[in-house]
């Protein structure tokens, strides 16, 4: 069964957007194709952040900001 495509709410629009559909005119991209894309954008930003902000901060931060993480995780338990 194909997908359904969500059409534009304005009159106009909807009627090019079908008339391109019906004669292949446009091919909506695939939405999967799109999805592994920006995962891998975003997945290749995560391995750099994380090294490049511990690497910038000072052992004294790093403790203060690990003893917070710590407090708000277990603090009123």
């Amino acid at each position: 069964m194909a997908k359904k495509v969500k059409l534009p709410a304005d009159v106009n629009k909807r009627a090019k957007s079908i008339v391109d559909i019906a004669t292949g005119e446009k091919q909506e991209p695939e939405k999967d194709e799109i999805k592994a894309a920006a995962a891998a954008l975003g997945r290749k930003g995560g391995l750099v952040g994380g090294k490049a902000r511990a690497a910038s901060l000072s052992p004294k931060k790093r403790s203060e900001i690990a003893k917070k993480a710590a407090a708000a995780r277990w603090g009123n338990k």
